[in-house]
């Protein structure tokens, strides 16, 4: 993957972490559950159809947008906090190039395929 890609990746993962500067949590629920959004991986116990499409609900930048938004426009702090961590995590993935899965396997994602 390009380095400007990673970079910019970076960038999103910054702001999500502004985000939650902004909101009133401890900081340390920021880092536990910086990882939640894997539990879509679980999806791939049903076969790859279902687990790319459970991956790439919880790893999708425009869902974690509508989810943040809806809770800044309802003033619900925890959906705020949902939508950034959705956000910041899906950044950190791919800033380390694991993008949205196709349903033929897990390391096939729209930046190309993860290499082991």
């Amino acid at each position: 993957m390009k380095t400007i890609i990673k970079l910019e990746e970076v960038m999103m993962l910054a702001l999500g972490i502004y985000l939650f500067d902004q909101l009133d949590f401890a900081w340390w629920w920021f880092v536990v559950l910086l990882l939640a959004p894997d539990i879509g991986m679980l999806g791939y116990l049903f076969g790859n159809k279902i687990g790319a499409a459970t991956y790439n609900l919880f790893h999708h930048k425009g869902i974690a947008v509508l989810v943040y938004l809806m809770g800044a426009y309802i003033a619900m702090p925890v959906l705020q906090l949902a939508g950034i961590i959705l956000f910041s995590h899906s950044s950190f993935d791919r800033a380390l190039g694991y993008g949205l899965k196709y349903d033929n396997g897990f390391k096939y994602t729209h930046l190309g395929e993860i290499r082991n």
